[in-house]
This record gives C-alpha cells, sequence and structure tokens, in this order.
C-alpha cells in the first residue's frame, strides 16, 4: 500500500492532477461560471485519466495516493464563495473520482497480486520442471514415462543405453519382457540386456493434458539378486547337510547301537535261563535285560525321529499317519488325517520338506499350543500338494513373534524349507482361537 514515490513517472501523473487542478482553479477565478463556457464538473471529471492510469500502473496504491493528492489540492477551489466555482459539483464528482479510485485501484491491485501469484506459481513449476528434468537426464537408473496405454513416451539416457536408442512409443511389456498391466510392475525383478537384475519401480500421475501417465524407474538390484541366490543356495546346502547327517545317525544307531543292544537282552535272558543261576540273580538279569530293551526302544525311537523309516520306503501320506499315531499314544492329542487328491510317490525332496513341515507344527503344538485336537489335510493336486496343519490350541498373534529369536527358529525354518522347494507358506492365528499353517508345495 505504499505509493512509489521514488518513481519519476508517478511525479509526472501528480504533475498532471496539479495541471488540471490549478487550470480549473485559475477558469473559476477569472470566468463566471454563468457564461456556461466551462461546464459543472468538467475538469473535475478528467482527474479520472490520471486516477485510473495511476491505478493501472501502480494498483491500488497509485490511484489512492493520486485521489487523496487531487482532494486536497481541490480544496482551495471548494473555499470560493459561490459565484466563482461550483461547490456542489465539484464535491459530488472529488466524491465519484475518489470512488472510482478506490473500486478501480482495488480491482487492479487484485488482478495484478493474482497474476503475480500466476507468475509466480509459473516460475516455480519452471523450476521444478527444469530440476526434474536435469534429475531425469542425469540419473544413472533408467527411467521411462509411459502413457496411459503403457507405451513408452519419454527415456531418459541410462533407459536408452540398455533398452536401445529410439525406446519410445515402443510398448513396455515388450521392453522388458513382463506380460502384465502397468499398474501391476511395481516390485517386479526383471533381467536385462545389460546381464544385470532390476527391480521396477513405478509412480502413476496425471499428465498436462488430464491423460494418466506413469514413471517407470528401474532400480539395479544385481548385487542383492546374488547375495539372495548365494544365500538360498547357503540355506540348501544347509538343510541338505543336516538331512544327511540326520540320515547317518539314523543308519549308525539302527545298524550299531541298537543292534548291541538287542543282542545284550538276548544274552541277558539266555543267562538268566541257565541252569545252576540263583533265583535273585536271575531276577536282577531280568531286570537288566527289561532295562536293555527300554534302552533299545528309546534308540529305535531316536532313529526313527531323525530320519523315518516309513518316509523313504512308503512315502509322505504313510509317514504322517505314523506320525500322528505316535503323537496320540505320547501326547494325548486327538489327531485326524485327510487325504484327497491322487495318492503317488511325490519327488524325495517334497516329501522330505513336506513331511518336516507338517513334524514341526506337529511338536509346537505339543509343546506350546495346550490344544486338545489336532487335524492335518494333504491335497494331491496334479501340480502343487497342499497341507494343512490346524489346532484349537491358545493360539497367539503371528505380528509379535520374532523369527530371530530361539524360540521360534521353526516358524522360519518352515517358511524357508517352503521357500527352498518353490512354494510358500501361510501362517494364522490368533488368542484363543488355535492356530493354522498352510504350504503349498509343487509336486515337481
Amino acid at each position: 500500500m505504499r505509493p512509489p514515490l521514488r518513481e519519476r513517472r508517478f511525479w509526472s501523473i501528480q504533475a498532471m492532477v496539479v495541471v488540471i487542478a490549478g487550470v480549473h482553479l485559475a477558469l473559476d477565478l477569472r470566468v463566471s461560471s454563468e457564461t456556461g463556457a466551462f461546464p459543472s464538473g468538467l475538469p473535475v471529471a478528467l482527474l479520472v485519466v490520471p486516477v485510473g492510469y495511476a491505478a493501472l500502473r501502480y494498483g491500488l496504491a497509485g490511484s489512492a495516493a493520486t485521489a487523496l493528492w487531487a482532494t486536497l489540492l481541490w480544496l482551495p477551489d471548494l473555499l470560493l464563495p459561490g459565484d466563482r466555482g461550483h461547490v456542489g459539483g465539484d464535491l459530488v464528482e472529488l466524491v465519484l473520482v475518489d470512488a472510482v479510485a478506490f473500486v478501480f485501484g482495488q480491482r487492479i491491485e487484485a488482478e495484478r497480486l493474482a497474476h503475480e501469484r500466476v507468475e509466480s506459481a509459473t516460475a516455480e513449476r519452471l523450476a521444478v520442471e527444469a530440476g526434474y528434468r536435469q534429475l531425469f537426464e542425469s540419473n544413472n537408473a533408467p527411467i521411462l514415462v509411459l502413457d496411459g496405454s503403457g507405451a513408452v513416451r519419454e527415456a531418459n539416457p541410462a533407459a536408452r543405453r540398455i533398452l536401445g536408442a529410439h525406446p519410445i512409443g515402443t510398448g513396455v511389456a515388450e521392453l522388458l519382457g513382463l506380460e502384465a498391466p502397468v499398474a501391476e510392475l511395481a516390485g517386479r525383478a526383471v533381467h536385462l540386456a545389460d546381464g544385470r537384475d532390476y527391480r521396477v519401480a513405478l509412480v502413476s500421475f496425471t499428465g498436462h493434458s488430464g491423460e494418466p501417465s506413469a514413471q517407470l524407474m528401474l532400480e539395479d538390484v544385481t548385487q542383492e539378486s546374488t547375495e539372495r541366490r548365494r544365500a538360498t543356495h547357503y540355506a540348501a546346502l544347509v538343510v541338505q547337510a543336516e538331512e544327511d547327517q540326520r540320515r547317518r545317525l539314523a543308519r549308525e544307531l539302527h545298524d550299531e547301537p541298537l543292534q548291541l543292544f538287542l543282542h545284550l537282552a538276548r544274552h541277558l535272558e539266555t543267562l538268566a535261563g541257565s541252569p545252576g543261576v540263583p533265583g535273585e540273580v536271575a531276577r536282577r538279569l531280568g531286570e537288566a535285560r527289561g532295562q536293555v530293551l527300554e534302552a533299545a526302544s528309546r534308540l529305535r525311537t531316536l532313529a526313527r525321529d531323525l530320519r523315518p523309516p516309513a518316509l523313504d520306503q512308503l512315502g509322505l501320506v504313510p509317514a504322517l499317519s505314523s506320525l500322528l499315531a505316535d503323537v496320540e499314544e505320547e501326547a494325548g492329542l486327538v489327531t485326524d488325517l485327510a487325504v484327497s487328491g491322487e495318492q503317488g510317490r511325490l519327488d524325495p525332496d517334497v516329501e522330505l520338506g513336506a513331511f518336516r513341515i507338517v513334524e514341526e507344527c506337529v511338536n509346537n503344538t505339543v509343546r506350546h499350543a495346550a490344544a486338545a485336537s489336532l487335524a492335518v489335510e494333504v491335497a494331491l493336486g496334479t501340480t502343487e500338494l497342499t497341507i494343512v496343519v490346524t489346532d484349537d490350541g491358545t493360539g497367539f498373534i503371528p505380528e509379535e513373534v520374532d523369527d530371530l529369536t530361539g524360540d521360534h527358529l521353526g516358524l522360519l525354518g518352515m517358511a524357508e524349507r517352503a521357500s527352498l522347494l518353490g512354494g510358500r507358506l501361510e501362517l494364522r492365528s490368533a488368542p484363543g482361537s488355535g492356530t493354522s499353517v498352510r504350504a503349498v508345495l509343487p509336486r515337481r
């Protein structure tokens, strides 16, 4: 609202007001109003010219200052005797000029501020676009801008180096070899011609014309993929080594210590039945024989737990049936096994992985769930094996379980086994509602 007092043009406008006021006063002093040479109000109306120009040039500050200056300059004329001036007409005209100065100046000021805001917003937008363009062009990651149909509208130099010099107009599915809608590409991994692995990041936006567009950036995850493959391979080797160790220990327990215990039991039985052995000695030999047989039974159970012979000899379903029968006998759980689909032998690795997952579920139920019953469902599809293990135990909140703590490594192991076999594992549980574990594995 400060008038531009330092501008010469502003003072030129004020000089024009001085000239108009001076001429008007001179005419009122020398010429009688009765002559009609200068009609009442005509010189005052001329003030609209400098006031309007001040409004156009400087907005409300300029028009208001000019109108105030004109009013002050008109005071001498208003003090003239009635036969010398046009006091009534001049007052009305001055009020109108002041009103025009305020209204017109305010309108011009609003338009000027709106124009400045638009220019400022345009300058900011252009600066942002320039920054984005610089970032777009200099980014080492390949970036593609897609139109609504999924065709490439723009590509930065990094993308052109990898995808070819002229990817514009080509569909993203053709460029990346991903047969999926654009909206479903986020998070997908792709291997490109430069021999590196990339993960797709996608941002949707609306273009200047209102057309839906998307920006697709390819994040280099070669190192991450390599480390993941190494970790997966290492995990597979660890699982394989564990199973080999279990198989070796089970075979050694069955072939050597168990047979020795059985021979010892027969030898004790023969000694107890030998003629001339006192009754007390025979009784103690019988007790020793019983202890030896108990130790042999425990060794047999240990060998079976390490590597169930039914799994290798008969397959998955008989091995699961034997496992649940043992759990019913030892833990008092009511168990149920339901099998659907075409039965037959599966890939040994799949059978072993599925058995270990069910075994871990059963162990968790016995140790932690305080359940009364447990059900195992086995669905043998043409391409997939689906296993669901459900109990009616206390349940828990899965999100609160830390897979990295020692108490819950079984959950991590089950998920890792399923992943190594190319499958997936889902866990559902809630406090007081039991637990359900669903594993889907390829049959191979």
